[in-house]
């Protein structure tokens, strides 16, 4: 809340301190203004549920740094960059809010926030850093240091914001963001520093020629982006099979992805290994298929370990004939392993034993919201931790179950 409080105090003042004192180059910022406001209207949301808008963000970081139009020196100030990005990202929401699509208010806080921090240090050397034939290379490097700082800011606001939302370290959530804002941060801040030199030569027509790879750039991930929704898509309807077939009760699946993935954020795990936790969490079922006489409401804690492990080895089967998820055919193999492993491989997998927990407490407590029932079982679990179950992994389940907010 503090950062969208503060986006919108910026906001405020920027447009007030712009309409008393009026528009410096009207034009610009209007040809801005209408670049931004399409790139929000086009915006995408990534893998891990961030959204972003390539064309917006690149045009305000663009409008940040300009200086030149087509041979023409700008001087408008920092607060008008701030009116501008307001503005244009205020417009570009009308039509997502007009079929009930509201944005996520901190992402589109920290699009607001990152040109206009750059402007901020930028626009009171504007004019000593306009660039001349002499000098490419001086306002270049300020330029691109500036975004690169800008980006390092807003990874770090981002991954703030992810620790607190899935209650995981930020360390963890930092080097998430890093990852995944990387490849689209750099073309967000190269496009908009190479907007920023064609308009120097060919006016505001630069606008539209040097945003095309930015746009084919951000075709790109929206692909990625479908490609990666339709597999947990794919993997949820899989899931459902058991279900509907009768063989667990009905969300029992859903339940235990649930609670292994917020146990997984509690134990600092890395967003790559929480997207094959919630995969395997999801299918850690799935071999009940091959059985004749379904378990008792599908409650394989209740079966014999010798069940318990033909029931993993063929679900791991049917999910390595995915050809692409190996690795969460190996944590739905060693679900049914003690905590210090059954065989010579070692123990198993921190998936696994994430998964062993989180389904042990759902067979026995299943949708019931019960506390007394909640604690009853969890101190069962602590009874057999050290053998059956990782001890870690029950008081990380122990702490995620007794927050004010859980509901599974």
């Amino acid at each position: 809340m503090w950062l969208i409080a503060g986006a919108c105090v910026c906001a405020a003042a920027a447009l007030v301190w712009t309409l008393a004192e009026g528009f410096v180059e009207p034009h610009s910022a209007l040809a801005f203004g209408v670049l931004i406001a399409v790139g929000e209207i086009a915006r995408i949301t990534l893998p891990g549920h961030r959204e972003v808008a390539p064309i917006a963000s690149a045009g305000a970081i663009g409008y940040a740094v300009l200086s030149d139009v087509g041979g023409t020196v700008v001087h408008h100030p920092a607060q008008q960059v701030g009116a501008v990005v307001a503005l244009g990202l205020a417009v570009g929401e009308l039509p997502h809010l007009a079929v009930g699509r509201g944005p996520r208010w901190s992402d589109l806080s920290r699009r607001f926030l990152a040109p206009v921090a750059v402007a901020a240090v930028f626009r009171p050397f504007a004019d000593v850093l306009a660039p001349t034939p002499g000098d490419w290379g001086v306002v270049l490097a300020v330029m691109a240091g500036l975004v690169i700082a800008a980006w390092t800011l807003d990874a770090a606001l981002a991954a703030a914001i992810r620790a607190e939302r899935l209650r995981t370290r930020f360390t963890v959530a930092l080097r998430d963001e890093v990852r995944a804002q990387f490849g689209i941060g750099m073309a967000i801040g190269a496009s908009g520093i190479l907007i920023t030199l064609a308009t120097t030569v060919t006016g505001l027509v630069g606008l539209l020629v040097f945003t095309a790879p930015l746009l084919v750039t951000q075709v790109a991930f929206r692909r990625f982006a479908d490609i990666r929704l339709t597999y947990l898509q794919t993997v949820r309807a899989l899931s459902r099979v058991t279900e509907v077939g009768g063989y667990v009760e009905t969300g029992h699946s859903r339940r235990v992805s649930r609670l292994a993935s917020a146990v997984g954020c509690e134990l600092g795990m890395r967003e790559s290994e929480l997207r094959e936790l919630e995969y395997a969490a999801l299918m850690h079922d799935i071999g009940q298929l091959s059985l004749r006489d379904p378990i008792a409401s599908g409650a394989t804690v209740l079966a014999s370990p010798r069940e318990q492990r033909r029931i993993a080895e063929l679900g791991s089967a049917v999910i390595r004939e995915t050809g692409v998820l190996d690795g969460v055919a190996e944590l739905v193999r060693r679900q049914c392993e003690g905590c210090r492993g059954d065989g010579g491989d070692g123990p198993p997998p921190l998936g696994s034993r994430i998964i062993k927990v989180a389904n042990a407490f759902d067979d026995l407590v299943g949708d019931s919201g019960d506390p007394d029932r909640t604690e009853a079982v969890l101190e069962r679990l602590r009874m057999d931790a050290g053998e059956e179950y990782d001890p870690v992994v029950v008081e990380a389940a122990s702490r995620v179950l007794t927050r004010p907010e859980a509901r599974w």
